[in-house]
């Protein structure tokens, strides 16, 4: 009887040491905001991932914990940030994030700004759009934000007039002008850099293009300025805008080490854009 009453007793302190043991790997998991300062922190390959790589490398001396989870489109990380896969999401700017939680009506805020990448105009044949052939295939991204930004871009460089009324809300019905007959073909932001061989130019967004080999301040014909409107930000769920964990991860990012790290490694293709 003592024997059995023994060994059950050794089988329940084994379980409950089990269970404690289950409890600290799933709050591992589940990421930052829950004490640990664990922060499971969302970006879009390319430069955003390098940026969070040396913030990563910060944060641990920093006694803070950061679990990269990278995305390649501009949908997921929103939802996945909504959804609770991750703690905040560095990938996107205000324009698009706005026009994006009020279609979903989904309960996120901003958190702080980090850096711009100036959107460009890239081509393969010509070194300058006023190269540019009439009728030439002009490709642009399809997502509404990001294509009435590409819109103003066109403006700017000379290849098309909008109607003054629309601003970054133009769609190409908004073109009162189009000084070359060029054709405006909309595509998948993610897909144009690889689609660029069939166009005779295009708009991309920096991610991508430097993910395609480009060096944008370098191999655009045409860049935004950089004092662009389209600046990237932090998203956290609104419950969370005051956590300890954000805010510090906030003044790493933020950091003399990561500004000097951006300048270095893009050439002046991301610009940072904070105080």
């Amino acid at each position: 009887m003592k024997k059995w009453l023994l060994a059950s007793g050794f089988v329940l302190a084994l379980s409950v040491l089990a269970a404690c043991g289950s409890d600290e790997a799933d709050s591992g998991e589940t990421g930052g905001l829950y004490g640990d300062e664990k922060l499971v922190v969302g970006v879009t390959a390319g430069p955003h991932e390098q940026i969070l790589e040396k913030v990563i490398e910060l944060g641990k001396e920093e006694g803070l914990n950061i679990k990269p989870k990278v995305f390649t489109d501009y949908v997921m990380p929103n939802v996945a940030l909504a959804e609770k896969d991750i703690d905040i999401n560095i990938f996107q700017t205000e324009p698009y994030f706005n026009a994006f939680i009020e279609d979903r009506n989904l309960d996120l805020v901003k958190s702080f700004d980090t850096v711009t990448f100036p959107m460009g105009i890239y081509a393969l044949e010509v070194k300058d759009v006023a190269e540019l052939k009439d009728g030439a295939k002009i490709g642009l991204p399809s997502d509404p934000t990001n294509s009435g930004r590409a819109l103003l871009l066109f403006e700017q460089a000379g290849l098309i007039e909008l109607d003054p009324e629309k601003g970054i809300n133009s769609t190409i019905r908004d073109i009162v002008k189009n000084n070359g007959d060029y054709e405006f073909i909309e595509l998948d932001s993610a897909q144009i850099a690889r689609q660029l061989e069939e166009l005779d130019a295009a708009a991309i967004n920096t991610n991508f293009a430097i993910e395609a080999g480009f060096v944008p301040s370098k191999d655009a014909i045409f860049i935004e300025p950089k004092d662009s409107p389209y600046v990237n930000h932090a998203a956290v769920r609104t419950a969370d805008k005051d956590d300890e964990a954000i805010e510090k991860l906030a003044n790493i990012y933020r950091s003399e080490e990561v500004a000097k790290f951006i300048e270095e490694t893009f050439e002046g293709s991301v610009i940072i854009s904070w105080d």
